[in-house]
């Protein structure tokens, strides 16, 4: 669930208007970005009404005749008979309306063009588009600046681990080599027992290595919130973002996330980093570092989305262009 709390903001898909946030998503039409919007969420648009056709006036009963045939009138069949058309009756040859005078009909071999890219038809209803739009909705630029490129997250991605290991070679080095000197001897005789040929070889780690262990992970953890959080709370970058040249923005400004925000944001990714005993851990952050592939109007990460952010590319000497709104002139917006 998103940390942003319900108001109005710009919408990051055109920062010319202002949309309500409700905590989870956006509601109502979109409105001009310079105008005042109303307290609250959006007013629910009534469906519009059908008039009611006008009653039938009542027919006014029609005189009866009565009488009776002449003598030696053929006495009626009571019901008529069934009427249709003759055995063997069906559509003829060139049997059609005419043509229309000037109509053209395709030559021979004639199909149907295809249609244009990027046109889908909808899953309810066949054959029509999934928008308004037959042609694919233009890129997303929060704040005036293009999204970042998902080579470009993966590698900065890449340095920042890179940094980490190396700030956990040098503070987590002595546990490392601690738990090493207890496994080696555990890990020679387990290869002796293999080579003499002894398949039912138990290996069990020491009451040692376990409380290591669990202190490897710890300052592993605890190192990569102390790199990743106060740098994307004040900066939005960290070194591999900084070589990169992207940058971590709140969806709704180009305000500093801070430190609550950011902790948020690295939490739904970092603290996995606890459970790698298991392997649980390793296989969450692998989806977790795929998931904007599934996003393509933002490409937001699930980390992204619980902190409510976005991640934008930043050329050479390029700035925002578009402000944040103000946070206390909106009615119902984050005091």
């Amino acid at each position: 669930m998103s940390s942003l709390p319900a108001g109005w903001y710009k919408d990051p898909a055109d920062t010319s208007t202002q949309r309500y946030w409700d905590g989870e998503g956006w509601l109502g039409k979109a409105i001009p970005a310079d105008a005042v919007p109303p307290d609250g969420p959006p007013a629910v648009e009534a469906e519009p009404q059908v008039p009611a056709s006008p009653a039938p006036a009542p027919q006014q009963p029609q005189p009866q005749q009565f009488g009776a045939p002449p003598p030696g009138y053929p006495a009626q069949p009571t019901a008529p008979p069934a009427y249709g058309p003759p055995p063997g009756w069906g559509p003829q040859p060139g049997w059609g309306p005419p043509p229309q005078p000037g109509a053209q009909t395709p030559p021979p071999g004639w199909q149907q063009p295809p249609p244009p890219p990027g046109w889908q038809p909808h899953p309810g209803q066949p054959g029509q588009p999934m928008h308004a739009y037959m042609y694919p909705m233009p890129q997303a630029m929060p704040h005036g600046l293009p999204l970042a490129g998902l080579g470009r997250r993966l590698t900065a991605r890449l340095i920042d681990i890179a940094v980490v290991m190396a700030l956990n070679v040098v503070v987590n080095g002595w546990f490392i080599y601690q738990y090493f000197q207890d496994f080696a001897p555990i890990f020679q005789e387990y290869m002796r027992q293999v080579a003499a040929g002894n398949q039912n070889v138990t290996v069990e780690p020491t009451p040692r290595m376990q409380t290591l262990s669990v202190a490897i992970l710890t300052v592993a953890t605890l190192l990569w919130l102390l790199y990743e959080a106060p740098a994307t709370g004040t900066r939005g970058q960290t070194l591999g973002k900084r070589a990169m040249g992207i940058k971590v923005l709140p969806v709704e400004g180009t305000t500093p996330l801070g430190f609550g925000r950011a902790f948020t944001r690295w939490a739904r990714l970092g603290m996995w980093t606890l459970f790698w005993w298991c392997g649980v851990g390793l296989i969450v952050q692998f989806l977790a570092s795929l998931s904007p592939v599934f996003d393509p109007r933002l490409r937001q990460a699930w980390h992204d989305k619980a902190a409510a952010t976005v991640v934008v590319a930043l050329p050479p000497g390029a700035h925002p262009t578009v402000e944040a709104a103000p946070r206390g002139d909106l009615t119902g917006g984050p005091k």
